[in-house]
């Protein structure tokens, strides 16, 4: 819980109060239903929470922006930039109906009202969405055929609609058809060394008929 606030001071209590909680929610519901590795469950506050929020630290949702977080599993990134962002709604999806009823369980508990969580393929979302976020579910161009029609035309931020993807390692080959994406470095913002690899790929796209 420290590394959050040490990366987000400004934290209000309720926030402070519900990231605290997530501790135990996750462990409690991983001894029911699998949903973060073993080794990794331990470290959940680097390796799946404050990795979630590398995301904030390249944009600020402004109330009323959209989200759709794709292949969410067990709720990352989406349940923790909804606990940072009261005020944009998040559409978390899976299509793997047990770690949807562990995010369902997790938001229940939080009373996170920004939140829908459903079983669901990508490909079937209905709507339109500002960005899409996700965490390294498959390669990027099998990603932007999922969800390339799913982006809000209209923006509301300096950085572009689209995607926003948490990946590792070289991205070189995978982004090599889309010239206009930027990779973040998290480890400009984030001391520890898991994240001396780990990015935020911004993508923007352009709104297809």
């Amino acid at each position: 819980m420290n590394e959050i606030l040490k990366y987000f001071p400004d934290l209000t209590d309720t926030q402070k109060e519900q990231f605290q909680k997530l501790d135990f929610l996750y462990h409690d519901w991983n001894e029911k239903i699998n949903v973060i590795s073993r080794k990794d469950i331990d470290a959940l506050y680097t390796k799946h929470i404050l990795h979630s929020l590398g995301i904030a630290k390249i944009i600020k949702f402004e109330p009323g922006t959209y989200v759709l977080d794709v292949g969410t599993g067990g709720g990352f990134p989406g349940i923790p930039l909804a606990i940072l962002f009261p005020e944009t709604r998040f559409y978390l999806i899976d299509v793997i109906a047990k770690k949807i009823k562990v995010v369902q369980g997790v938001v229940d508990a939080l009373d996170l009202k920004n939140v829908k969580a459903e079983q669901l393929r990508a490909e079937n979302v209905k709507g339109d969405f500002d960005f899409i976020v996700s965490r390294a579910v498959t390669n990027m161009p099998d990603f932007v055929s999922w969800i390339k029609d799913k982006i809000k035309k209209k923006h509301k931020h300096e950085l572009k609609n689209g995607i926003l993807y948490l990946k590792g390692g070289d991205l070189t080959e995978e982004l090599k058809d889309f010239p206009k994406a930027t990779e973040y470095n998290l480890a400009d913002f984030f001391e520890d060394e898991f994240f001396e690899t780990k990015k935020v790929v911004h993508l923007p796209l352009k709104f297809t008929v």
